[in-house]
């Protein structure tokens, strides 16, 4: 679908890979400029200096390495935004100008460039000085407050929520970027956000707090009913019940023969409850596997809670062909609808610069 599109990406790490992964997948052409020392993703996030994320979020781009701090280096990336459709950038806000790389560098060789600054309180603010990780903006952005255990301590997750939406929100903003130039003619500047990203995602969570001062959004959601609850099967493993229309609880208590709960349905989930205290006995006394192929056969919003290893193999992702995996990589597609992206891995280490150069200098190889 962006077959033809030219991006040139100055991100490292991985909310602005992602961004680029995103637009890579559905057909884009990513030229991902490195400098002398390499995206640190290649080694330093991972044990052993095995650069995993750097693998996962830089399939199908194309590498160049070039010194910024360098005169020469710096003409050849304006030559590379001249024969481009979007920038990406990720460095903190004023680099880009003092390096003359910024947009208003970009915009007298390429007038209609889309160029978006990607950082994580953006390009002006009481905080756009300073550094941060996806922990900060979620901590900043309400998230990590509605993440707590049972003695009310917030959990640091696993996977870095911030970093992907605001990756999510980039790659969206490029494409929006995309169409007003197709039916303007004129470029944009994008100023984004990471902690900005998240906002919308407490949005629910902001109008309720306003409005009746409860902090946790939507009450019926925090583990509060017989039908919207994590249960624990024999194997201690975990299932996440979601049956809040009547229809769908109504499935569930006849496919297990009991349908004298279903007056229960919108009822409290703690230890006064009756039936609350019959379904956890019900799900203990079956397995993990046992209650996953349930899910399958009954109409109930039943899902198996499943580990990363698991997500691989599980019916939905082979049936919707989600991760490919190859002699060289296992690797998730961003886009269902994507074009081909098989066969098509991380690049190694400045291995399109001397191809890129030649077509800048007319000496196509």
């Amino acid at each position: 679908m962006l077959e033809g599109i030219r991006v040139i990406d100055f991100s490292q790490y991985l909310p602005g890979p992602h961004t680029t992964l995103r637009l890579a997948d559905l057909g884009a052409e990513i030229i991902k400029v490195e400098s002398p020392f390499g995206d640190p993703a290649r080694g330093s996030l991972d044990e052993n200096g095995a650069g995993y994320v750097f693998l996962a979020q830089n399939r199908n781009k194309k590498s160049i390495v070039l010194n910024l701090k360098d005169t020469k280096d710096q003409a050849i990336a304006l030559k590379l935004i001249a024969e481009a459709d979007v920038v990406l950038e990720s460095f903190r806000p004023g680099v880009m100008d003092r390096l003359g790389i910024g947009y208003d560098d970009a915009i007298k060789v390429k007038k209609d460039i889309i160029y978006c600054s990607l950082t994580g309180y953006g390009q002006t603010g009481i905080m756009s000085h300073l550094g941060g990780h996806d922990l900060n903006y979620l901590s900043l952005s309400g998230m990590l407050s509605q993440l707590k255990d049972q003695n009310g301590r917030p959990v640091q997750p696993s996977n870095t929520i911030a970093d992907f939406v605001g990756g999510i929100s980039a790659s969206e903003s490029i494409l929006a970027a995309l169409v007003k130039r197709f039916n303007t003619g004129k470029g944009s500047y994008i100023d984004l956000s990471i902690t900005d990203s998240l906002l919308p995602l407490m949005s629910n969570h902001v109008t309720i707090v306003d409005a009746t001062g409860k902090e946790h959004g939507v009450d019926r959601l925090n583990n509060k009913l017989v039908c919207y609850y994590l249960y624990e099967t024999s194997d201690h493993r975990f299932v996440s019940l979601g049956a809040l229309e009547p229809k769908f609880w109504q499935n569930f208590c006849k496919a297990v023969r009991k349908e004298s709960w279903i007056p229960a349905h919108i009822s409290i989930a703690d230890e006064n409850n009756p039936i609350f205290e019959e379904m956890k006995e019900l799900f203990a006394n079956r397995t993990f596997a046992e209650w996953s192929q349930f899910s399958l056969e009954v109409d109930c919003c039943l899902a198996p809670l499943l580990e990363t290893s698991e997500v691989v193999n599980h019916p939905l992702t082979k049936d919707r062909g989600l991760i490919v995996k190859t002699d060289k990589q296992c690797y998730t597609l961003t886009n269902y609808h994507a074009l081909d992206t098989s066969g098509k891995f991380a690049p190694e280490f400045g291995q399109h610069t001397e191809q890129l150069i030649s077509q800048i200098e007319g000496k196509v190889k």
